[in-house]
């Protein structure tokens, strides 16, 4: 087992699944971790931050080092399911090319804005994500390109240019987190992926399905309850 470094990162984490275990990773690699969430007005805000406390006490994260910040500014410029009261969270219809109306405009640049900024105060030079690769085709701000160029804005526009953003999980399938995740003991049961509820999980919007059919792939059960489990 490889040492792990004497230094601080901060993992984003969402709550959702693919955030779990980018944390867990984070975890793996550094002695000590600080945690950034945001509230930005979506529909399942408070059971994604009951999420986050939860992976926070997991992996031990003082409540110092949790940063929850407040971003309600996206709400207020809607566009998305996910923040606007007036687009409802659709069913997922199958895999698509098409960008969703889940997206919410730009949000993982401002997401990583605000973690650089709490980097350079805290002195830490890593920051992961749990963007995976395979959201691209509906997410821009989940490919790699994208954030090889926020690598170099970041290089550019801070004080010592050494801080980097981590994707540890970008290239990998929904049932292959689930294995690593069930693999390195990360709590998925503490994880939420559902867009539209907060009691018990739809099973059938966009995050829902692929979450399910990364279970469903992986040969496993999901432990968080849903309202509906199809088989996807």
């Amino acid at each position: 087992m490889s040492q792990k470094e004497n230094n601080l990162a901060i993992a984003l984490v969402s709550g959702g699944m693919d955030s779990l275990l980018s944390a867990a990773i984070a975890s793996s690699n550094h002695e000590h971790l600080a945690f950034l969430h945001l509230n930005y007005g979506q529909k399942t805000e408070e059971k994604e931050l009951e999420c986050f406390h939860k992976i926070a006490e997991f992996y031990n994260v003082p409540k110092e080092l949790r940063k929850v910040v407040d971003v309600t500014f996206l709400k207020q410029i809607g566009g998305s399911s996910l923040t606007d009261d007036g687009i409802d969270v659709k069913k997922y219809k199958g895999d698509s090319d098409e960008i969703p109306d889940s997206y919410v405009p730009f949000r993982n640049t401002h997401i990583v804005s605000m973690a650089v900024s709490w980097a350079e105060v805290i002195g830490a030079k890593k920051i992961y994500i749990g963007a995976v690769e395979e959201d691209s085709s509906g997410y821009p701000d989940c490919r790699p390109s994208y954030y090889k160029a926020l690598n170099a804005l970041i290089k550019e526009g801070t004080k010592d240019g050494d801080i980097e953003v981590i994707t540890p999980v970008i290239h990998m399938k929904k049932f292959e987190i689930v294995k690593k995740a069930v693999e390195m003991k990360a709590p998925i049961q503490n994880s939420w992926s559902c867009y539209a509820r907060g009691d018990k999980a739809c099973g059938v919007c966009d995050s829902c399905a692929l979450r399910l059919r990364g279970f469903g792939q992986a040969g496993m059960e999901d432990p968080i309850e849903y309202d509906q489990r199809p088989k996807y």
